[in-house]
């Protein structure tokens, strides 16, 4: 329960940015290397706020151990085009990268074993 309350928290705090500094968001994906994946979905900023709601309510829901396994699913789904744009191409700032790496992980962890609910 501890680890799930964990991994939820960055992605609750990291939706507040996807609100707040849609700014400041959109630019790091149109200079990203990788800012073409940002824009497949149409605009930067509606890719944002969506995103941003997705991990809000999927990091709730994993915080409050509700459908865990598929809250995780969902984060990973969030995730991966997110580390792709943003992180991947970025050799000076290879830390977030492994950040992600690690999320995905944890979110790996959790799909998997979807006996690991609300206790």
């Amino acid at each position: 329960m501890i680890l799930r309350i964990m991994l939820s928290l960055i992605f609750i705090v990291a939706s507040a940015s996807h609100f707040f500094n849609i700014e400041k968001t959109v630019s790091r994906i149109e200079n990203a290397n990788m800012g073409f994946i940002g824009n497949s979905l149409g605009s930067p900023e509606t890719a944002v706020i969506l995103s941003g709601i997705v991990m809000f309510v999927a990091g709730v829901s994993l915080l409050i151990g509700f459908k865990t396994r598929i809250a995780a699913l969902v984060l990973l789904a969030v995730l991966i085009p997110i580390t792709l744009t943003i992180q991947v191409g970025q050799m000076a700032t290879l830390g977030p990268l492994f950040k992600n790496i690690a999320l995905l992980g944890g979110l790996l962890f959790f799909s998997i074993n979807s006996k690991i609910q609300k206790q």
